[in-house]
């Protein structure tokens, strides 16, 4: 199979660990005789101070171009809280999504059996937990219009905004994945009090009938959230909004005492969009110590959502395992064992793949 990706690294620890992420790609094909093909991108601080744009049209051609991106992250301290810089790295990401039409944030959430003593929750609630949480990522609050401020300062407004054919869309691809995971979709949103969530649940309601194999509930977005920490084990795909999504993803994401660990997807009407929900942590920059699981995580999605390439994935997976336990681990991760680098990790699971 031809395999065409972008490749885009980002800032801060960017290039290190998506370094490993190609490399362990490139290994994998290699193994399933399959042709990779990829370009490098400019996105966020490094495009703004090479180019003046954090999302250069050359990237977006680009992406546009290929069957999925590989992306690092964004984001340099010299952006933040600075009122003269006229343009953020961020937006290269809200551009990106907005141009490359993803509209669907795709973030499992599961346990790894070496990290649960890190878990702020006792080891019996998160023990086996795995769940898929899908956001949408589009529409909502971040993009309603209109929005913005009063002429004296002291009113401020932003516009909750959604499509039926918005809703629909996301909907659809979560009882997608529902029906191949465990078969059971809960819908989060807060139809008691907003008419986006009316309208999200009317939609929802009309949907579940073409899917009688799986089992749907609706479930308020304030209930959602306490479930999640009383109860993580209950859940197997989740669907929200945008802000909602935005929220609980990060709640879920702690709960597995492994922020550095969890990958993502952002799937998209062009193309998808693969990455670690961690940011740049610019303090690590060049110094070989910034863990690289997460971001190799992602490039097992990216076998397994862009490409359907479920083996690929999973091979990928059984050596991220198999390095955690090994010890073979970055600093953040390593509990009173020996700390390895970003590219020793990525040399161990290259190596574990290889043979």
């Amino acid at each position: 199979m031809k395999l065409n990706i972008a490749v885009l690294p980002g800032d801060g620890i960017g290039p290190e660990i998506v370094g490993q992420a190609l490399r362990v790609t490139e290994a994998v094909c290699e193994k399933f005789g399959h042709e990779l093909t990829y370009k490098y991108g400019l996105v966020g601080a490094s495009a703004i101070d090479q180019v003046g744009n954090p999302y250069p049209d050359e990237t977006h051609e680009l992406c546009m171009g290929s069957d999925a991106v590989l992306f690092g992250a964004i984001g340099d301290p010299k952006f933040d809280n600075n009122p003269a810089a006229k343009v953020r790295p961020e937006q290269g990401l809200l551009a990106m999504r907005k141009k490359l039409g993803l509209y669907a944030n795709l973030r499992p959430v599961s346990t790894f059996p070496s990290l649960i003593h890190k878990s702020p929750l006792r080891a019996d609630l998160v023990e086996g937990a795995d769940f898929m949480c899908v956001r949408e990522l589009t529409g909502g609050l971040y993009f309603g219009r209109p929005q913005g401020r009063s002429e004296d300062g002291n009113t401020a407004y932003d516009t909750c905004v959604y499509t039926r054919e918005e809703v629909e869309r996301i909907v659809r691809l979560s009882y997608k994945f529902a029906e191949q995971r465990r078969k059971k979709l809960t819908i989060v949103d807060k139809a008691n009090v907003l008419c986006t969530s009316r309208l999200w649940r009317q939609v929802s309601q009309e949907i579940e009938k073409e899917f009688p194999n799986v089992e749907t509930e609706y479930m308020f977005v304030d209930n959602a959230a306490m479930q999640i920490i009383q109860w993580p084990k209950r859940f197997d795909v989740l669907v929200t909004e945008n802000l909602f999504g935005d929220i609980l993803t990060d709640e879920a994401s702690v709960i597995t005492g492994s922020l550095g660990m969890l990958p993502s997807a952002s799937i998209g009407i062009h193309t998808s969009v693969f990455e670690p929900i961690h940011g740049s942590y610019p303090q690590a920059t060049g110094k070989n110590i910034a863990n690289p699981l997460a971001t190799i995580l992602s490039a097992a999605m990216m076998f397994e959502y862009a490409f359907e390439l479920k083996e690929e994935g999973s091979l990928i997976r059984k050596a991220v395992d198999a390095s955690m336990a090994e010890g073979i681990v970055t600093e953040d991760i390593a509990s009173g064992s020996k700390a390895y680098s970003t590219s020793d990790v990525g040399d161990w699971i290259v190596d574990f793949i290889k043979k």
